[in-house]
């Protein structure tokens, strides 16, 4: 069986799912912890993503009347 290319959507779908399961159901401790940490795997591999995401956007900054291109950092866009 192939696996299927992971992507950050079916990542997210799948946190969804995991927090649905846990906080809804009656789930044992084995399967908690299983889910726990499926959970983790894929809270780490969106924030790889994002990070990526986040390296390849580059902002337009004007800087005494000259436009230079500048990383984006959310850290900054947040505030």
């Amino acid at each position: 069986m192939t696996k299927k290319k992971q992507t950050f959507e079916t990542a997210m779908e799948r946190l969804e799912e995991i927090a649905c399961q846990l906080e809804e159901t009656e789930v044992s401790l084995e399967k908690s912890v299983s889910l726990y940490q499926e959970g983790l795997a894929l809270r780490a591999f969106c924030q790889e993503k994002l990070a990526e995401a986040e390296g390849a956007v580059l902002i337009m900054e004007e800087k005494e009347g000259v436009l230079t291109e500048a990383p984006f950092r959310a850290e900054e866009a947040e505030s």
